[in-house]
């Protein structure tokens, strides 16, 4: 494979998830709602700042979890048991946008051949 061949993958690779992101942006666009709500309801429910509720819910939602905030409350842990699957589903839309991205770059290049 050469350096232009490379670029004309990568080029239709990056049109492609464009494309895609387009198509799911209101699924997307709902799920990082649905985390920032609940990181605003569970700050208000623990009493903790809403910035840190905001930062809590987006490291559960990427299942990071660094630990340094934790729910006390059942229904705060609810609701990050929701944010856990959550990002279970954005990271599986980005994975398929990834994925079918791959697939139609090389096959629109290979079809050029």
């Amino acid at each position: 494979m050469n350096v232009t061949h490379a670029t004309h993958v990568r080029r239709e690779f990056y049109k492609a998830v464009w494309f895609y992101f387009h198509v799911v942006w209101p699924i997307l666009s709902l799920l990082i709602f649905l985390i920032v709500l609940f990181g605003l309801i569970i700050s208000y429910l623990e009493t903790w700042h809403p910035l840190d509720g905001i930062y809590f819910a987006f490291v559960t939602g990427l299942t990071i979890g660094y630990g340094d905030f934790a729910p006390k409350l059942a229904i705060s842990r609810v609701l990050a048991i929701l944010l856990g699957f959550n990002g279970i589903l954005m990271t599986a839309i980005f994975a398929s946008i990834s994925i079918r991205a791959i697939e139609i770059a090389v096959r629109t290049v290979d079809s050029e051949k």
